[in-house]
C-alpha cells in the first residue's frame, strides 16, 4: 500500500492488517475507496494506487485501530462515511476530511463490523456488530445508537450482511462464534438459523443481490469452508468442499447473481472464483501475492476478468489486481 505522505518507522510498524475495503459507489468514475486498517482509516482517490490517512483532523496521540468501514450508498450527494473502532463508530459527512464520535450507551464496544442500509439516504439506517456486546442500531445516521440484541443468543458479532430489499423486508445477518442469526423485522428480535453449528465461527457472509426472490446467502467459516443457504437461511449445504479448505476471509458475489453466477472468495492463502454457482472453482486470473495473507476484498465493478479487484493484505498493503 503506498501512501501519498512519507511516513515514520514507527508509523510503518503500525501499517499492518486491513480488516474492510469499502469503494464508492462510483468508484469508476471517482476512484474512491477507504480502507480500515491497524493504524486508521486510509483514502485512495486514485482507484488504488495511492493512499493517505483520513484522521488527521482528529489529533490523535496514537494510532486508533479501524476495525469496519462503510460508505452510503448515496455518497455522490451525502458525502458520509462510518469507521467502526475499538471505542464505537466515528462518522464524517465529508469523505472523511473531518469526524464526529457517535454517542454509544457505556461502557464503549468494540466494533467488529458495520452494515448500512441501501435504502440509507430515506431511512438513516445502520448496524454495528461488536465483539462482546451484540448489535447496535442507528436510525439517526450514525450519530445515536442502541443495543438490539433480543433473542441474539451469542453476543460475539463476528460479520453482519444486511439485504439488498432492506426497505421491504428489514432482514439482515449476523454471523457468531458459534453460528448464524436472523432478524426479519430489522433487527429488533433475532432467531437462529438452522446452519451447521459445528462448522462455526462464522466470519464472512454475503447475502444473493436477488435475495428477495431467491433466499440465498453465503456463509465463510473460519475452518470448514463455504456454505449456502437456501430457504432464507433455513437449510445449508457445504460448497466447494474440494477447493476451499482454508479460512474463508471474504465473500464476494457478482452483482447479477443469480443470472450471472459469480462467487469469489478470499481465503487467507489466496483467491478462488466460480463462475457456475460454487459447482468449479479455479484461482483468480491475475497473480496474487502470496508473501502476506489475504484478508478482505472488494470488486467495486463487477466479477469480470478484467474488472478492478482490490485486496487487503495481513502486512497493510492494499493491492490492485
Amino acid at each position: 500500500m503506498a501512501d501519498s505522505d512519507t511516513t515514520s518507522s514507527e508509523d510503518t510498524q503500525l501499517q499492518d492488517l486491513v480488516y474492510a475495503l469499502a469503494p464508492s459507489p462510483h468508484f469508476a468514475e471517482d476512484g474512491i475507496c477507504y480502507a480500515a486498517r491497524r493504524s486508521g482509516l486510509y483514502r485512495s482517490d486514485d482507484g488504488g494506487a495511492n493512499w493517505r490517512t483520513t484522521y488527521d483532523s482528529l489529533n490523535l496521540e496514537a494510532a486508533l485501530a479501524t476495525t469496519a468501514v462503510v460508505v452510503s450508498p448515496a455518497f455522490e450527494s451525502d458525502r458520509s462515511v462510518f469507521a467502526g473502532s475499538q471505542g464505537g463508530v466515528l462518522r464524517s459527512v465529508d469523505g472523511g476530511e473531518s469526524w464526529n464520535v457517535a454517542l454509544f450507551p457505556p461502557p464503549p464496544p468494540i466494533v467488529s463490523a458495520l452494515a448500512i442500509s441501501p435504502d440509507f439516504i430515506r431511512d438513516g439506517t445502520l448496524f454495528a456488530g461488536t465483539v462482546e456486546d451484540g448489535v447496535f442500531r442507528s436510525a439517526d445516521r450514525g450519530r445515536r445508537w442502541s443495543a438490539w440484541n433480543f433473542g441474539l443468543l451469542d453476543l460475539s458479532v463476528l460479520c453482519v450482511a444486511i439485504s439488498p430489499n432492506f426497505a421491504a423486508d428489514e432482514t439482515l445477518f449476523v454471523g457468531t462464534e458459534t453460528g448464524v442469526f436472523r432478524s426479519t423485522n430489522g433487527g429488533r428480535a433475532w432467531r437462529e438459523v438452522n446452519f451447521p453449528t459445528d462448522d462455526a465461527p462464522v466470519i464472512s457472509l454475503a447475502l444473493s443481490p436477488d435475495y428477495a426472490e431467491d433466499g440465498v446467502l453465503f456463509a465463510g467459516t473460519e475452518s470448514c469452508g463455504l456454505f449456502r443457504g437456501i430457504e432464507r437461511g433455513d437449510s445449508w449445504e457445504q460448497v466447494g468442499e474440494d477447493a476451499i479448505q482454508d479460512s474463508v476471509n471474504g465473500i464476494v458475489l457478482s452483482p447479477q447473481f443469480p443470472a450471472r453466477p459469480e462467487i469469489l472468495v478470499v481465503l487467507g492463502t489466496g483467491l478462488l472464483v466460480s463462475r457456475d454457482g460454487g459447482q468449479s472453482w479455479s484461482g483468480w486470473q491475475a497473480d496474487v501475492p502470496t508473501d502476506q495473507g489475504l484478508t478482505c476484498a472488494a470488486a467495486p465493478q463487477g466479477l469480470d476478468p478484467d474488472a478492478p479487484l482490490l485486496i487487503g493484505l495481513v502486512g497493510g498493503d492494499v493491492v490492485r489486481l
